[in-house]
């Protein structure tokens, strides 16, 4: 797994290792502080993160506090995913254009999968003709059910149509796909609280899921529409971040979670089915602070 994380986090660690040329066992607050900077965390949460300690941070240090992000002062107040039992369960996948939630619902679904799952899908992003046939080829390439209906239609009814189906066929999860709403357009968002009443009246409690798909590219620039995302659905329960291997913003990832205060889920590292990994806090952290101290 670490070998993954370094590969993925191999532009974010380059970056570094430009600022910081050689590991240190210690390192002075204001040239860590420049490091986190350049790895794209906020500054004030890197602020937050540095005033308590003293001039000279030791690893040991620096990941107690980052670590803290994840799990505030006990391990047991860790953020995580929560455990649905419902059958089928519903996932709704918002995010904005370009993010990758097309192909981020396919790695879903292959994973659901390799679980042991039956899965369908809902080509919800009824804008883009291209989401759709995207949809429909995923199906196709992983044998899998998918509801669709033209370009233009309601999404709505798409949304009700894979959940009632779903529950006729007595399949185990429903990823219902969504357009890439701009988090500026009212009349969008509008229609994706609609999408949620919807799904409520296919099957009572849905979404069991709502999965906000952000680009590892845009780093703390996605953070204004994750929170307006976060304020259409009422929250959010798991964030995926794509394209985390195309960036050198792999810090980022703190200020999300900082943020929100919802699980990472996964991170997409290519555009294959398999491509798609569980998110490990611990491995994360590490792969950044081998960068910058000595083992």
């Amino acid at each position: 797994m670490l070998g993954i994380f370094k590969k993925t986090l191999q532009k974010t660690t380059q970056n570094i290792r430009d600022l910081l040329p050689k590991t240190h066992k210690k390192l002075d607050k204001e040239t860590l502080e420049e490091i986190l900077i350049a790895t794209d965390m906020d500054y004030e949460l890197i602020e937050m993160i540095l005033s308590p300690l003293g001039e000279q941070i030791s690893r040991n240090e620096l990941e107690v506090a980052l670590l803290r992000l994840f799990r505030k002062e006990s391990y047991y107040d860790k953020v995580q995913a929560k455990i649905i039992e419902e059958k089928p369960c519903v996932n709704l996948i918002v995010g904005v254009n370009g993010a990758g939630k097309t192909t981020t619902i396919a790695k879903l679904a292959h994973l659901y999968q390799k679980q042991g799952k039956s899965v369908i899908l809902g080509a919800g992003d009824t804008f883009r003709a291209a989401a759709i046939e995207q949809l429909k080829l995923w199906g196709e390439k992983l044998n899998l059910p998918v509801i669709a209906s033209k370009i233009g239609h309601d999404p709505s009814a798409v949304a009700f149509d894979t959940i009632t189906s779903a529950v006729a066929k007595n399949l185990d999860i429903a990823l219902i796909d969504t357009a890439g709403r701009l988090h500026n357009q009212s009349n969008l968002q509008q229609e994706l609280q609609k999408i949620m009443r919807i799904c409520d009246k296919a099957k009572s409690g849905a979404p069991h899921q709502k999965i906000l798909i952000l680009d590892g590219t845009q780093g703390t620039s996605s953070l204004e529409q994750a929170k307006v995302f976060s304020q259409t659905l009422g929250g959010i329960d798991g964030v995926i971040i794509t394209k985390l291997d195309g960036t050198s913003k792999g810090g980022a990832i703190f200020s999300i979670l900082y943020t929100l205060r919802v699980p990472i889920l996964y991170i997409g590292i290519g555009e294959k089915a398999e491509d798609l990994i569980v998110f490990d806090e611990e491995e994360y952290i590490a792969t950044i602070l081998d960068s910058i101290f000595e083992s």
